[in-house]
């Protein structure tokens, strides 16, 4: 099921949509380990991803006795997740104007997504969407630039909005939510060169830039690439920790 709501997006929030499958092809999954901590000591039956995107958090989140509903404000993103994930209900929507009723939901939750939202207005309507007791849960995967090819790696593909939030002060939930947890897994991922490729072509740094700022980092990309041997059907261990925080209203 899909439905519209009127919505305010960030450009590059919404910029996802030029490059679905690079994205579904290049992005994680989650940790299931993170998910469960996101949503432990709760009794979830009721469960709204917000900027879902393809469905890569969403996959983790649908199970027996729960009903999830997936928003996104990129319809083209959904209609990728509506083809993965048939049981999901989609709607269009921002985490500061969600499609939900009062008091609907156990759980919210937002991966990848929170560095895109007014953190003031976005804790307020998510708020008003969850039952008392309610979890609201971010979750992302960064980079782990410990790893020196992977620091250069960074270099060249430049920061992004959510690595700044996370090497930086954190989120920020405002009222009426509690104090906010945090907890952090570190994990890898084995991946060939085209799926590196497809995940910098994912980033809205590189969907947004312009032509020539493409060309230099497709050029060092491939130059690091080819330094690591990384060629036909080659892989290499990409590792990541997953930070996932959690408030309750």
């Amino acid at each position: 099921m899909s439905v519209s709501h009127p919505h305010r997006a960030d450009p590059f929030g919404t910029s996802f949509g030029a490059a679905t499958t690079a994205y579904e092809a290049g992005r994680p999954s989650y940790p299931r380990a993170a998910v469960d901590w996101l949503l432990a000591g709760t009794q979830v039956r009721d469960i709204a991803d917000v900027g879902a995107g393809t469905g890569k958090l969403t996959a983790s989140l649908v199970g027996p006795g729960r009903s999830v509903t997936a928003i996104d404000p990129d319809q083209a993103m959904l209609t990728t997740l509506a083809s993965n994930l048939p049981e999901v209900s989609t709607a269009v929507g921002t985490a500061e104007n969600l499609p939900l009723a009062e008091a609907s939901q156990d759980a919210v939750v937002l991966g990848q997504a929170w560095h895109w939202v007014d953190p003031a207005a976005a804790s307020a309507e998510i708020a008003r969407v969850l039952r008392p007791g309610g979890v609201l849960g971010l979750i992302w995967n960064i980079r782990d630039e410990r790893t020196e090819w992977v620091a250069r790696m960074g270099r060249i593909i430049h920061l992004s909005a959510a690595e700044q939030l996370i090497s930086g002060a954190g989120p920020q939930i405002a009222d009426p939510f509690g104090e906010v947890e945090q907890h952090r897994i570190e994990w890898s991922r084995t991946l060939d060169r085209a799926t590196i490729e497809a995940m910098v072509a994912s980033r809205s740094y590189y969907i947004t830039a312009a032509a020539e700022d493409r060309r230099r980092i497709d050029e060092g990309l491939a130059a690091l690439l080819d330094e690591l041997g990384l060629t036909g059907d080659a892989t290499i261990d990409f590792p990541y920790v997953t930070v996932a925080y959690r408030a309750t209203r």
